[in-house]
This record gives C-alpha cells, sequence and structure tokens, in this order.
C-alpha cells in the first residue's frame, strides 16, 4: 500500500525542493529577498501586533512576568527584528567560500569549500523574534528551514511566517524555503525529531526541558543551543563600582534571556563590603536574592538557596549568591554547575583574570563586562540561531558562518589509484 504523506512530511519535500534551488542561488537574490522581508516586517506592524495581543491575551495570568515580557512584541521590537534582517542580509554570503586549498604531489588540486546544511528544522518556545531571525540566517546561509514554535506564541509566529512567505513571492527564491509547522502539540516535536529523510539538522532553541528532550530523543543530528546557567566571579581584586553595574545589568535588564547571569560568586575577602551594597542595588528592580550560609550570615533577609539551585537557570528576577574563599573554589563551582554558556569574572588583577579566562570552559568567558553580550547581534553577527554550549560543529553565537558545512572539491588530470 502506498505511504500516505504526514503533513510533516510534505513539508519536508517542499523544503528538500526549495533547499536544491536555495543552495545554487546567487547572493544578490538572497539579499534582495531579505530586503523584501525586512520592509514586510514593518509594513505589517498592526497585523502582527495584533496576532502577538492574541497571544499575550491567552498568556496572563498563566506565564510569568519575565515570559510575557519575552512574548510581548512592540513596534520598536518589530522595527529590531527587521534591522536584524538587514544585518544578515550585509553579512558576507559564506557559500562557496575556499576554506584551504592545496595542491597535491600527484598533481590532485583540492579545495575545501562551504556549503549550506540542507533543510534546518528548528524547535522554538516562547520568543516570536527567533521566527524571522532563523528564517533570515537559513536563507542568507542558503538553507531552507522548517520552523515550529511553542503554542505560546503560535498567533505571532503564524503573522509574521505568513508575511515572510509573502515577500519570498516576490523574490527569486522558492517560498517553501520558509515554513512554518502549524501543529504545536508535543506529537509534532516527536515527528520532527525523527524526520531524517528530510531534515539534515535539528536546532532546538528555548528552556533546558525542550533541549534535553531533543538532545535524548532526536534522530536527526542535533546542534545544542544552551540554557544558560551563566556566573559573575566577583574576585578580591574586583573594582566594587564595577562589580555592581555588571551584576546588575547581567541579571534585570532582561532576566528572561539566556545570557542573563543567574549566579554571583563573591570572594570572601570583600563580601561583607559587596554584597550589601549589591543587595541595594538589586532591591530597585526587586531581585530576590538566594544565598549559601556564608552569605546569609552577611544577607540575613535573604532565602536559604537549596543545593538543587546551583544547577538551575532561573529566567526570572531571583538570583543565587555563593561566598568562596579562593579562585580556583570558583572555577570548581563554575565547572560543576555551570551549562557552559557564559561566566565572567570581575577583577583588576590580570592574573587571575587569565587563569579564569582559560580555565572555565563555557562558550564564552568575559573579564570585567557583562554576560549579555553573547548575542549575534550584539558580536557581529546580525543575529543568532541559537547559542551552541557544545564543541562539534559550532560554539557560541551561531550566525550565518556556522550555518554551513563543507565538502572538498577535487581537480585532476586523469590520475588514477
Amino acid at each position: 500500500m502506498e505511504h500516505c504523506l504526514t503533513t510533516l512530511e510534505t513539508m519536508g519535500q517542499r523544503a528538500k525542493q526549495a533547499e536544491r534551488a536555495l543552495r545554487t542561488a546567487h547572493e544578490k537574490d538572497k539579499t534582495a529577498a531579505l530586503e523584501l522581508i525586512a520592509d514586510a516586517l514593518v509594513n505589517h506592524t498592526e497585523d502582527i501586533l495584533a496576532a502577538n495581543e492574541k497571544d499575550l491575551e491567552a498568556a496572563r495570568g498563566v506565564l510569568s512576568p519575565s515570559m510575557i515580557d519575552r512574548l510581548t512584541l512592540t513596534a520598536e521590537r518589530i522595527a529590531s527584528m527587521a534591522d536584524a534582517v538587514i544585518a544578515v542580509s550585509k553579512w558576507k554570503d559564506p557559500v562557496g567560500e575556499i576554506l584551504e586549498e592545496r595542491d597535491l604531489p600527484n598533481g590532485l588540486h583540492i579545495q575545501k569549500t562551504a556549503v549550506p546544511l540542507g533543510v534546518c528544522g528548528i524547535i522554538f518556545e516562547a520568543r516570536p523574534n527567533v521566527t524571522s531571525d532563523c528564517a533570515a540566517l537559513c536563507i542568507k546561509a542558503g538553507n531552507a528551514c522548517i520552523l515550529r514554535g511553542g503554542k505560546e506564541a503560535f498567533h505571532s509566529n503564524q503573522a509574521i511566517t505568513e508575511i515572510m512567505r509573502s515577500a519570498l513571492s516576490a523574490s527569486a527564491l522558492d517560498i517553501n524555503c520558509v515554513q512554518l509547522v502549524s501543529d504545536t502539540s508535543r506529537q509534532s516535536a516527536s515527528e520532527m525529531m525523527t524526520l531524517t529523510e528530510y531534515l539534515d539538522v535539528l536546532i532546538p532553541r528555548g528552556g533546558a526541558g525542550l533541549i534535553r528532550s531533543v538532545v535524548d530523543n532526536a534522530k536527526v543530528p542535533v546542534i545544542e543551543t544552551g540554557a544558560g546557567n551563566c556566573h559573575i566571579y566577583v574576585d578580591k581584586a574586583a573594582d566594587t563600582n564595577m562589580a555592581l553595574d555588571i551584576v546588575f545589568n547581567a541579571k534585570t535588564s532582561r532576566p528572561s534571556v539566556c545570557n542573563a547571569a543567574e549566579k554571583v560568586l563573591v570572594h570572601k575577602d570583600i563580601a561583607e563590603r559587596f554584597l550589601p551594597a549589591m543587595a541595594e542595588r538589586l532591591s530597585e528592580k526587586n531581585v530576590a536574592l538566594h544565598g549559601d550560609s556564608a552569605a546569609l550570615a552577611i544577607l540575613p533577609s535573604a532565602t536559604p538557596a537549596s543545593s538543587e539551585e546551583w544547577g538551575q537557570e532561573y529566567l526570572d528576577f531571583i538570583l543565587g549568591i555563593k561566598v568562596v574563599g579562593s579562585i580556583e573554589e570558583a572555577i570548581a563551582h563554575i565547572e560543576q554547575y555551570s551549562t557552559h554558556h557564559s561566566d565572567c569574572i570581575v577583577t583588576g588583577d590580570q592574573e587571575a583574570a587569565d587563569k579564569f579566562l582559560i580555565s572555565v570552559d563555557s562558550a564564552a568567558v568575559y573579564h570585567n563586562a557583562s554576560t549579555r553580550f553573547t548575542d549575534g547581534g550584539e558580536m557581529g553577527l546580525g543575529a543568532e540561531i541559537g547559542i551552541s554550549t557544545q564543541k562539534l560543529h559550532a560554539r557560541g553565537p551561531m550566525g550565518v558562518g556556522q550555518l554551513v558545512s563543507y565538502k572538498y572539491i577535487i581537480t585532476g588530470n586523469g590520475q588514477i589509484r
């Protein structure tokens, strides 16, 4: 009996066909398509906001304030989405770049050349801007994408995708290089994880639960983007005012994102001086402080931190605090509990900074700067498809240049082995 294709398999077929054309598309056609998408997002701001309001209406009273902030779109945020698409369009096209080139003694000429990954499946949660970011990055790198967002942002994602596909219809590209899965059930996520005939790679972008589920269950190759249990170590040689500014920014500027600080480790020599000042500063944003016994002795109003919390990503106005006796203890704590996303040392001691930067095994390590800079736009990539915390293929913010693989092109004149 002939197999009847599921909805996702049909989408996979369309994506494969679109990807075959996209991999040979001229850079100017990809750039023109992205410019059309950026213009369309701005021109349809009211439509996107109306769809977003439907999602917000369902989320109020259900999601936390920080998650609602993550879900909320404004005219300014939509303009920023369009700006990110334009930034991606201006990035150098990685497809066809010669990464290595050499001649062998037998006369063979070898080129290692960048090529698209193919069809990217992306499973993400309640951030509508991810929809346009991922689509733009995939198109620029010559990849088709199948997007599957969470139910919390369904109306927003659907509006954004329809607007992008309409823009693509006026371009030289196949509109099916961008598709959105309309089924937000667990079943659709599970099917995407097994869509090996059509997906070349699967990228989860969201909380720790989503990422772990995809990593544990997918048959499609996965690029693991990371939950962010990010640390700031305030060394005994830290500039106190600088440390206060960095902690305040890293924790409160947007606590629902993966590059927000979740834990602060403070050297015992400055803890009695630094922690009360930090608590007073963070009280401006009503940050709840959870501390170990040494921190509680200095901040008796703080909540005792449970042992499970040290490995937890709060994604809220909550901060874990631990007093440590040395930089070695700080590094050991980070090694045990970090998700290897972004970790920072604040110190005026260059030797201590060098020790931390070399020893801490994270995708981004900072000296005297907020962890909030682990972001594709902030790092000059235009946007990112996620922050990879693994070590194979790509690590850190994944921009256009990380959404390619490579192949070897070998030219001869009749050589045989």
